[in-house]
């Protein structure tokens, strides 16, 4: 194990350790064969366990960006299949066809760009490919996201090590039994990483503790003057047209034949441009020193700029002419002239013992330029994502350099700490711009183990830096660039640019049927206001969201239930039906908001004078939406009540498991001090989404990630107005209590990495809006209870209001009393519950003993539903729903117990009998429904039923 990995630490607040392997051709230099010849075995491997035929029907997806060319070497191995890896850069005309979530990775979002749209669609086995398996969240992820859209029945998961523990291995095979597929497992070794309960914090304080000195060493800046290293020189490839740069569109095994095909010329063009010896003494930084073209290359410039003359360059030679001599004549003693050597064996340090002969690195003293030395060790860099063609050509340059070393490796945009010592995996860092304009905008990239560090042994003689078309820009030829920062550190520098592949032909008819909406537009990325989003006024919220009005996303209740819980779907990926109440219920919401708009309005005062006196004197209210909208208009309207403050208020998404919406928070910090951001919610239930919003902010420090609430129930904040749990008749509706919008959804074929979440505006339903008169019932009241607000704003301000998270440690109670064993399916207080019976599949209902008026609607909810309601004496809230345990289709009946266990039995005929009956009570005291819905043609049992 210590010979395929090392170990670093890395700037990263989910995950403090990086396994470093020796034969990724990721952070250490490797031999191409070495790196190219593990992924073959493991697919190999592979193509064993599957048989030819199944091998045939299979495709094998990389993840990007570490295990793009892992991914593709895999391929190889299996050789019938083909290839696509994911990707985090879009391509503008290129559909996304689905996507997922890497949680603990620096950038966390996968995108498919399939040239054929119905490239997954196959019903052979899926192959999955990374180059290490921590957790397997990553797995389970990818599989969920796309076994909804393109279901199989057998996946393999391929890695080179194994690192997960034994409840990981246990989550996967209950998810694997759930989702009812085979899922196998190949990896070249498997061990295990122990880690204290605090590295988080351990980590980072190590990483601080050695930043500024790794920073000082690292070099971003080339040296200037008569110290510049080698101007880089560009080679032709001669890259055949059309041919894939790589997986990230497809790569099938014709694609495969063209490049093996195609290699040898290339090798041979290369070898002609390293064999040249440069001349830095008069060379002015950009150009190639005089005399220094080879065959087939020119002096390098960035893309869409001018070249010098090429008629002052000496032709390029066809692509079959005879490689130059690989180095210069040596002595007979010299290493270059001796028989290449074998690779070293794994955990062997990178580089040679330096010969009493070997010239210092650098000018000599005066600047005048040492002697070139002899070819010796060449690095091939490939570019983040590019790993495969820069592999391939690595492994045929090192065929065709007879006695010279050939290492490949390749930038990445990972944040990892070098220190340079013997033991650590990572020596050294050159850090530089991206140069690809990132869809996530501008930030550093890094290349590892390129510099030589203390160590001149580790120094390259050559280095080829490979990068495709859509990166070769300014920002690559920089003073600060990539190019410069290598020309520091090597006595010779080749360019080599792959043209980045683009799909010509439109896409093709989908053959299998799949909701799936048309991709978005791109965003405005100005606020929508209202009236054309939302039924609110204009200077009420500004929303920071998509428009996807549009896009059909409501799914029925039960379809939606049965796939979020066999981990199939993400509950941000679709939309439940609005639940549109009877005028009983209506009846019931207008009395309770009487009865309580008073209390409303009290706690309102005392959140916002408590945000004012501790937070900010001029806050920017940003709720998160949509049950916090409601709250943050009448917290602004507030501060203009009482102190004549026109506060700005913004409405963001906040997904759980998905985390934040990371493009409204760019817009917030580009408009807005986000010292002033305070984040609004309507209550807490156990405080899922506290810890998901102080999780989503770690890496935004300016921002503060305490949430304000009307009602903390949960216990788990200290900015509230109140921590009773009781009736907040806004949680009673769904969209016609919050402005007629939808909850948000995050779908990787409707969201971009740099797009706003998005949501929908029910204008249909504007007959049945009470959004204002909500807002004006409970705004009525400010004058009366002004008063009694600041007094109880007073009262908290002298009072201890740490979180004791009473509420979490009561869910987790319940959970295990009643069997659910998922905190996720417990919902404590009277609006989480509200939304269990409104959008979910309840189970039952408990409440609390000699509750009052504030569960009428609960208990009206509940009789229309079929749903129990048994009262306790224990409970810390007013009531708790519990949504049904190992939910499938018809398991919840009447009496909120029924489960189904196979198709055909006899418990799933009386859970169909029961939900029959219990849609036919429904349909006649309640009207539910939605008029996509019914368009669709869907069963008035089934809308009812929800």
């Amino acid at each position: 194990m210590r010979e395929l990995l090392g170990l670093a630490l890395r700037r990263n607040p989910k995950r403090a350790h990086l396994l470093v392997s020796n034969v990724l051709g990721k952070h250490v230099p490797q031999r191409p064969a070495t790196v190219h010849g593990a992924g073959v075995r493991l697919g190999r491997r592979v193509r064993e366990l599957l048989g030819d035929e199944a091998a045939a029907r299979a495709v094998v997806l990389g993840y990007a960006e570490t295990a793009t060319g892992l991914g593709h070497s895999v391929a190889d191995g299996l050789a019938l299949a083909p290839y696509l890896h994911s990707t985090r850069r879009p391509v503008p005309g290129v559909a996304t066809v689905g996507g997922f979530e890497e949680e603990h990775s620096h950038a966390t979002s996968h995108l498919l760009l399939p040239e054929d749209p119905g490239f997954l669609a196959s019903t052979g086995p899926l192959v999955l490919v990374d180059d290490e398996f921590s957790t397997g969240r990553t797995v389970l992820n990818t599989i969920a996201a796309l076994h909804r859209r393109f279901p199989r029945d057998h996946y393999v998961v391929v890695a080179l090590v194994d690192m997960r523990s034994p409840e990981d291995r246990a989550r996967l095979d209950a998810f694997a039994a759930d989702l009812g597929a085979r899922v196998d497992l190949v990896a070249t070794a498997a061990g295990a990483v122990h880690l204290p309960d605090d590295v988080l914090e351990r980590g980072a304080a190590l990483v601080a503790a050695h930043e500024a000195a790794a920073e000082a060493r690292e070099g971003t800046t080339a040296p200037t003057g008569p110290e510049a290293g080698p101007a880089p020189t560009r080679v032709d490839l001669g890259w055949p047209e059309g041919l894939p740069d790589g997986g990230r569109h497809g790569f099938t095994p014709t694609h495969r034949t063209r490049l093996e095909a195609a290699l040898p010329a290339m090798a041979t063009r290369l070898a002609a441009a390293l064999g040249q010896t440069p001349d830095t003494s008069a060379a002015p930084a950009g150009t190639a020193p005089a005399g220094t073209a080879s065959a087939g290359t020119t002096p390098v410039a960035p893309a869409g700029h001018t070249a010098p003359d090429p008629d002052h360059l000496t032709a390029p030679a066809a692509p079959d002419a005879p490689a130059a001599p690989a180095a210069p004549a040596a002595p007979a003693d010299d290493p270059a002239a001796t028989p290449r050597r074998t690779a070293p064996a794994l955990g062997e340090p990178v580089g040679h013992a330096a010969g009493p002969g070997d010239a210092p690195d650098g000018p000599r003293a005066g600047g005048a330029p040492a002697p070139a030395r002899p070819l010796r060790r060449v690095l091939v860099l490939g570019f983040e994502e590019l790993m495969y063609a820069p592999l391939r050509i690595a492994e045929a340059l090192d065929e065709a350099l007879d006695g010279v070393e050939v290492r490949y490796s390749t930038t990445t945009r990972s944040p990892v700490l070098a220190v340079d010592d013997p033991g650590y995996a990572i020596r050294t860092r050159l850090t530089f711009p991206a140069h690809d304009d990132p869809a996530d905008g501008p930030g550093p990239r890094y290349a590892y183990n390129v510099a030589p560090g203390a160590d001149p042994a580790r120094r390259f003689d050559a280095i080829l830096a490979v990068v495709d078309s859509a990166a070769d820009t300014p920002a690559l030829h920089a003073p600060d660039g990539l190019l410069a920062g290598l020309s520091a550190h090597t006595d010779r520098l080749v360019l080599a640019v792959v043209p980045s592949y683009r799909p010509q032909t439109p896409p093709t008819p989908r053959t299998v049927p799949e909701r799936q909406a048309p991709p978005m537009h791109q965003p405005s990325y100005e606020p929508l206001r209202g009236p054309d989003f939302s039924s609110y006024a204009p200077e009420e919220v500004g929303w920071l969201l998509q428009d996807f009005s549009h896009v059909t996303l409501e799914a029925p209740t039960e379809e939606r239930e049965e796939a979020i819980q066999s981990g199939g779907a993400h509950y941000a990926e679709s939309l439940p039906v609005e639940y549109q109440p009877n005028e009983r219920y209506q009846e019931l919401f207008r009395a309770a908001l009487d009865t309580s708009a008073a209390r409303i309005a009290r706690a309102v005062g005392a959140v916002t004078e408590t945000v004012l006196a501790e937070r900010s004197p001029r806050p920017v209210l940003v709720s998160l939406a949509r049950a916090g909208t409601p709250v943050g208009v009448l917290m602004r309207r507030w501060a203009r009540h009482a102190h004549g403050l026109d506060l700005p208020h913004y409405a963001i998404s906040i997904v759980r498991g998905r985390g934040i919406d990371t493009a409204a928070l760019r817009w917030l910090a580009d408009h807005h001090d986000p010292s002033d951001v305070v984040f609004v919610d309507g209550w807490t239930g156990k405080g899922a989404i506290t810890r998901e919003l102080s999780d989503a902010l770690a890496p935004y420090p300016d921002f503060d990630p305490r949430i304000a609430v009307l009602a903390d129930p949960g216990r788990c904040v200290d900015t509230y107005g109140t921590r009773d749990d009781f009736l907040v008749p806004s949680a009673c509706l769904n969209s016609t209590v919050s402005g007629l919008i939808s909850r948000t959804v995050l779908r990787a074929d409707l969201v971009g990495p740099n797009d706003f979440h998005g949501a929908k505006y029910y204008r249909e339903l504007a007959g049945a809006d009470v959004s204002e008169y909500f807002l004006d019932t409970v705004s009525a009241r400010f004058a009366e209870v002004a008063e009694d607000a600041l007094a109880d704003a007073g009262r908290l301000a002298a009072t201890d209001r740490t979180p004791t998270w009473e509420g979490w440690a009561a869910v987790e109670r319940i959970s295990q009393e009643y069997g659910i064993h998922d905190v996720n399916l417990v919902k404590p207080g009277v609006g989480e519950t509200t939304r269990v019976l409104l959008r979910r599949v309840p189970w039952k209902i408990l409440a609390q003993r000699g509750a009052g008026a504030d569960l009428d609607h609960v208990r009206l909810l509940a009789e229309q539903r079929g749903v129990p309601v048994e009262e306790a004496d224990d409970l810390p809230y007013t009531c708790v729903g519990l949504i049904h345990p190992r939910y499938t289709r018809g398991a919840t009946g009447a009496d909120g117990k029924t489960v189904g266990t196979a198709s055909g039995t006899t418990a799933d005929r009386t859970a169909d009998e029961t939900a029959d009956k219990t849609a036919e009570k429904l349909a006649d005291t309640a009207n539910t429904g939605n008029t996509a819905g019914k368009a669709a043609g869907r069963h008035e049992r089934t809308v009812a039923a929800r």
